[in-house]
């Protein structure tokens, strides 16, 4: 006679067990630390803008977000282990168009960027600029496609991994030029940039934030950028487009997540990291170092990963382009 009472009271019991655990998943901010996960060396333009956003985000929800750099293979070991990782809402990726539509199409990766990543907001955008050593006297971009032309296989450049936004920047120069200058890849900006100071390598598709400072004080030369309008910030430095018309290669960063984060903390997330994007102080700041906030929706971000996706890899295979 007690049988039904006894498994209507476990079913409740049972119940209220998922509940309380499906109320803790999605709990906003998480109660344990939230981490920013960022796929290159600190230092580098991801890690100078990711801090920004971290800082003022962390203040907004009142618990701090901890910027992790996880530097290595362009960017992918960072992807995977945020693929793979807690999807608890308290672990956040700055994703980073290299390991998000380039490098799936050049190398075997252990992550799907369309099925294993939810996006969440678009973080910065900004083109890469191709900057050399003061110390080579090259100062301009005609000058160094000549250059490479006088010394095919000898002139060599720096990315920040393979499949980056850099390696492919300086993958098509190569083919629209019609030069031979040879990828070396790096785990970051940061180290890239201190190898093209120091003159150990000849050139390096830079992203703003970190050449700026060296532009300024005349240590780097600004040679082009890659995107199709000169930023404000470098007015008096021509595209690449402006000599070789359509060439286009915009850096992005972008904040994703665990593709089994809960809708709710994915639209909550979006919700936060925008207002922080959309804040005065914020844009000001990220602006100083070359980087233009560009925040919306979850659905825009998919719609854009996708398409990036599928231009990036028509490129890849149509030239050929390697991770060697």
């Amino acid at each position: 006679m007690q049988r039904r009472p006894l498994v209507l009271a476990a079913a409740l019991a049972a119940g209220l067990s998922f509940a309380g655990t499906a109320a803790q998943a999605q709990d906003f901010p998480p109660k344990k630390a939230v981490t920013l996960v960022v796929g290159f060396a600190a230092g580098g333009s991801a890690d100078i803008a990711a801090r920004i956003i971290a800082k003022k985000l962390g203040e907004n929800i009142g618990q701090s977000v901890i910027v992790e750099n996880k530097p290595g293979a362009g960017g992918n070991l960072a992807h995977a282990q945020v693929a793979n990782g807690p999807a608890d809402g308290s672990v956040l990726l700055f994703g980073s168009i290299g390991p998000l539509s380039i490098a799936p199409h050049m190398m075997k990766v252990s992550y799907d960027p369309l099925k294993d990543l939810a996006p969440i907001t678009m973080g910065v955008t900004f083109p890469n600029v191709l900057v050399v050593p003061a110390s080579t006297g090259v100062k301009t971009l005609g000058e160094f496609v000549a250059k490479a032309k006088r010394e095919p296989g000898k002139l060599d450049f720096a990315s920040t991994g393979p499949g980056s936004a850099a390696h492919l920047a300086g993958e098509l120069l190569n083919d629209v030029a019609k030069i031979d200058t040879v990828h070396v890849p790096y785990k970051g900006g940061a180290p890239a940039l201190q190898d093209v100071l120091g003159g150990r390598v000849a050139a390096f598709y830079a992203a703003p934030p970190s050449a700026l400072p060296h532009i300024e004080a005349g240590k780097l030369i600004p040679l082009a950028t890659t995107g199709l309008a000169r930023p404000a910030y470098l007015p008096n430095v021509p595209t690449v487009a402006e000599t070789y018309p359509g060439f286009d290669a915009t850096n992005w960063y972008a904040f994703v997540a665990s593709a089994k984060t809960p809708k709710p903390l994915l639209d909550r997330w979006n919700t936060e990291i925008v207002k922080v994007l959309n804040a005065p102080d914020v844009r000001e700041n990220l602006l100083k170092h070359g980087q233009t906030a560009a925040p919306g929706t979850r659905e825009d971000l998919g719609k854009f990963i996708g398409t990036e996706y599928a231009k990036w890899g028509r490129i890849v295979r149509e030239r050929k382009i390697t991770a060697d």
